[in-house]
């Protein structure tokens, strides 16, 4: 297993998004995710690297050199969290044709339930070393 850590890019102006980053910080103590908006220079350049993702507004993972969208990359990251959020990863064993049309459900609706900023959150003084980019 490689000590590489995995990156997450994240819609930086979607609010539900800015707490999921959060959220993810404090159960994942051992440091393995680091974090950069779709909408900075480090996340667009990542992205460039797979064009079939160039318009996707929702969460990427990069673990191990490869790519991971939608409910994939949600459960990865929950395998790797503190507590009891790996057993999540439990429902990977459900074909991604069953879980991603619920998670393209609550994507497409997450700005209308929960907001949307005007510009990229900026991170504390302490989360800022789990960033790429600002």
């Amino acid at each position: 297993m490689s000590n590489e850590k995995a990156i997450i890019l994240f819609d930086g102006v979607c609010n539900f998004c800015n707490s999921s980053v959060q959220f993810i910080i404090k159960r994942d103590r051992a440091g393995y995710f680091q974090f950069a908006s779709l909408q900075s220079e480090v996340g667009k350049s990542l992205l460039a690297q797979r064009p079939e993702l160039q318009n996707l507004d929702s969460i990427v993972l990069i673990e191990n050199g490869q790519f991971f969208t939608e409910s994939s990359a949600a459960l990865r990251i929950a395998r790797k969290l503190d507590g009891f959020w790996k057993l999540a990863f439990l429902l990977n064993a459900l074909p991604k044709v069953c879980r991603d049309p619920f998670y393209r459900f609550f994507a497409k609706n997450r700005y209308r339930w929960f907001g949307k900023q005007e510009a990229c959150m900026m991170p504390t003084k302490d989360m800022r070393a789990r960033f790429l980019s600002e």
